[in-house]
Parts: structure tokens; sequence; C-alpha cells
């Protein structure tokens, strides 16, 4: 059963304390924030995230956890402009019949309802958009992990039965596609390690 999610607005005060200077929505000075790569990430783009985030996670922004919010909002958006140059230089593509079925199970994962998800988007001035670009992301550079790594990786007899022993209730195949993801995920925090090292980030 899908859970409900409370109708709310994010309140934009949260975040005049990080000198966003914004009173509403519609009065949103588009300040750049960071340049990533001479690409910008702008007062909006945050306020647009922090309110996609508390849509789908059914949590309004907490007041208390402002700053940490922000930043963690801020950093996950700078880690996506880095992970859009390595995908576009690697020229990736996703197909819509990919992206609905990676948008489905994104929505099964978090146990929302779409429809539900979707009109608080449009209640709250959060593009569609938004969405379909932070998931394309998230799927294109899933595809370009497994393009670059999956090849190397490799799963003993030993590693599965260790993985069975401590999760008793998966089958032979998960174990191996578990262990399998986990190195996939090492390389990726590798990967994402190494790019960012090498981006030009400019805090303004």
């Amino acid at each position: 059963m899908p859970k409900i999610i409370n109708k709310f607005l994010i309140t934009i005060a949260l975040i005049i304390n990080f000198s966003l200077n914004v009173e509403a929505d519609n009065k949103i000075e588009h300040k750049i924030v960071v340049l990533v790569n001479e690409n910008a990430i702008t007062s909006y783009d945050i306020i647009q995230r922090l309110k996609l985030t508390a849509i789908i996670s059914g949590k309004n922004v907490n007041s208390q956890f402002e700053q940490f919010t922000i930043n963690k909002t801020i950093d996950e958006l700078i880690q996506e402009k880095i992970k859009l140059d390595k995908i576009n230089e690697y020229k990736i593509d996703i197909d819509e019949i990919e992206y609905f079925e990676f948008e489905n199970n994104f929505f099964q994962r978090q146990n929302v309802d779409r429809s539900q998800a979707l009109q608080l988007l449009k209640e709250n001035n959060v593009s569609y958009q938004e969405l379909k670009d932070l998931l394309k992301i998230e799927l294109s550079w899933s595809k370009l992990i497994s393009g670059l790594y999956y090849r190397f990786t490799s799963v003993s007899k030993i590693e599965i039965d260790e993985m069975i022993s401590k999760n008793p209730g998966i089958s032979q195949n998960q174990a191996e596609n578990y262990i399998v993801q986990r190195q996939l995920d090492l390389q990726s925090s590798k990967l994402l390690r190494d790019i960012s090292n090498e981006a030009t980030i400019e805090y303004k």
C-alpha cells in the first residue's frame, strides 16, 4: 500500500538565512550559488530540489536541520552536474520505455503513489521535468557504470555462500546480483570521487 503524502508547501523562509533573498516562488532571485565546470546551480534549483525531495519523502523540511538540508541538497546537485558531464562524454542515451520502467520502479521503492506525487508537484509549482531529469541522471549513470565495469566483476562461490548465510531468505541468483551490484557501487564511488577531484567547483 503506497504511503499517503500530506499536502504541504515548503516554506521559503527556510533558506532566507542562506542569503538567497527569497520571499515566494514567483519572486525568486535566480542567484547563482555554485558553478560546476561552468554549469550553474541557482537558488531556484535548490528550492525546486528541496520541494521535490520533501514531496517524495512525504516529509516537511524541518527548520531545525535547515543548513544541513540545504548543504546536502547542494552537494547532490553538484554531484549530478559532475555525473552529467561524464554521461554526455560517453553519449549515454535513455529511451522512453527504459525511463518509465525506471520511474515506476522508483515510486515502488519509495512506496509512493505516482499520481498523488505528481499532483503534489503541480500544486507546489515543481516541474515534473525536475523529477524526470533527476531520475534520468540516476539511470544514465547506472548504465555508464555497468558499461565501464560490469565485465570486470566476478563472484566466487565463497562470496555467494557468505551472502546467503547472512541473508537466508535470498536465492543464489539474488546473492550473485547483490555481490555484483556492490562491486559496481564501489567503482561508481571511485569514479565519482576521481572526476569530482578534477572538476572546477566555484561557490558564489
